[in-house]
């Protein structure tokens, strides 16, 4: 099964797509006019912007939504496997993903909004909307319809259980076999409570979980501080080959950079527009502006506390391609949350394995929450039939379950091996999608643009800006009520 597994992983992630995910994160921000940078100021203000509705939810809530999805054990055990595998530079490689992965963030969401329906009385969108909609591929939308529910419904939860069964483990000596059966208790009372209590428990969980573990990770690094900028000189040098030790590894820093860059913070990777598709705003690139924040709330701030805790400290070891260690500093310790938690057990003994066991147990747990949301999107789009759709999205909740307990009493090689594959599927099938269909969300940023500047709240037409299927917003701007397109 490993064997099958590696050799898919090795077909998906090839150099094409990391280069891939690189390259279109380069040509976005250009088409975009580097507007993460440009709109950093309107990404805060505009994250607090507008209210939930009976249909969708608000900025705010979209976007935890998105942290729920984005913060999980990427942050923590992915960062720990870059390091092993790519050394301190694909620590470096992540950062340019989440920069350049801002301004993919954007194309994706404001599509997932310019494109967004409502079905059975709840705002839904996302690349399966947008392709068949804005591109007229039936057939292209429902191949990434499916290779997400795989993704998100069948492989991805496996990976994130499989993170806190490790981290409770380590942390308080818990079996996996309990964790798992703690975790599918509590995640089925939220799955079969709907969208609305994921946002409500996205909203409250996630500010809460990302802000205590940075503020760790500042203590850390504050006892260390006269060694944070070796730190920063080592992952720089490393990823652009200065350094002895690392310098030659510089394929692998930018593979697994970009790699768990990508898992991290899901740039191009198709997941992030079903979230921001449920929010109800005035004008899609409202949305979009926020989630490009979300990419550096991930990478820049989350995975960089991971990576700084786990460099300044020396708890990691770096795998030499040729056999053995380049760097061992953690004899014995498998790469992954292993790290993280000898690294705050080396500042707080006795606590700090504690700590990040709690802190993977939150992180995953709403990660896979919202894949759940994710896959039940796409059921969604798939099946027209009332009764059929509820059909599915039962059998999507006990699969869901079903994979989570696989996950967490698997091998994690193997639970890591088919949540990338998961992750490879959505991200080749959507980047090309949206190199495809990219006018109308730089339309919508021009327009958005233009009337912020006559010192108007920007409003959308898509009719002006000669956008077609857009019904949601034809409709909105026409202070009609929009159909409900399964009914």
């Amino acid at each position: 099964m490993q064997d099958i597994v590696n050799s898919l992983n090795g077909l998906i992630w090839s150099p094409a797509l990391i280069y891939l995910c690189l390259g279109v994160g380069v040509y976005f921000s250009i088409r975009t006019r580097f507007m993460q940078v440009r709109h950093l100021r309107e990404m805060i203000r505009l994250m607090f912007d507008g209210k939930a509705s009976d249909e969708g939810v608000s900025s705010f809530q979209a976007l935890t939504m998105t942290l729920s999805g984005r913060v999980g054990i990427g942050n923590i055990a992915g960062v720990a496997t870059a390091i092993a595998f790519g050394g301190p530079g694909a620590v470096f490689w992540m950062w340019m993903m989440a920069f350049l992965g801002a301004s993919t963030s954007y194309i994706e969401c404001t599509l997932g909004q310019i494109y967004k329906q409502r079905v059975d009385g709840q705002l839904r969108g996302g690349p399966a909307y947008y392709i068949e909609r804005g591109l007229g591929m039936r057939w292209y939308a429902i191949a990434f319809a499916l290779a997400t529910i795989l993704g998100c419904g069948i492989l991805l939860p496996g990976m994130q259980a499989n993170g806190i069964a490790s981290g409770l483990s380590n942390g308080f000596g818990i079996p996996a076999e309990t964790t798992a059966l703690g975790v599918v208790l509590a995640l089925g009372l939220i799955v079969f409570g709907g969208v609305k209590r994921i946002a409500r428990f996205a909203e409250i969980i996630v500010p809460f979980m990302a802000l205590g573990y940075i503020l760790m990770a500042g203590v850390v690094v504050a006892l260390h501080i006269s060694d944070l900028p070796e730190v920063i000189r080592l992952i720089v040098s490393s990823a652009l080959s200065f350094d002895a030790g690392f310098g030659a590894m510089i394929g692998l820093a930018i593979q697994w950079g970009v790699k768990r860059g990508v898992y991290s913070n899901e740039a191009g990777q198709g997941s992030g527009p079903h979230a921001a598709a449920a929010a109800e705003v005035s004008h899609p690139a409202k949305q979009g502006i926020v989630q490009s924040f979300a990419v550096y709330v991930d990478t820049l701030f989350v995975c960089s506390a991971t990576a700084f805790m786990i460099l300044i400290t020396g708890k990691y070891n770096v795998v030499n391609p040729e056999g053995g260690f380049l760097f061992s500093g953690l004899a014995g310790v498998q790469a992954g949350a292993g790290f993280t938690q000898s690294a705050v057990e080396s500042i707080f003994p006795g606590v700090g394995a504690m700590f990040v066991g709690v802190a993977l147990l939150f992180f995953a747990f709403t990660t896979i929450i919202a894949y759940y949301y994710i896959a039940e999107t796409n059921v969604a789009y798939l099946l027209r039939n009332e009764k059929a759709r509820s059909v599915a999205l039962f059998a999507l909740k006990f699969a869901l379950l079903a994979t989570t307990v696989y996950g967490a009493v698997r091998s994690s090689d193997l639970a890591w091996g088919l949540g990338d594959i998961g992750v490879g599927l959505m991200a080749w099938l959507n980047i090309i999608a949206i190199l495809l269909l990219q006018k109308p969300a730089l339309k919508a940023l021009n327009d958005y643009e233009a009337q912020q500047a006559k010192g108007l709240e920007p409003e959308f037409d898509p009719r002006a800006l000669g956008i077609e299927n857009a019904d949601y917003w034809v409709h909105r701007a026409d202070n009609a009520v929009e159909p409900d397109h399964r009914k």
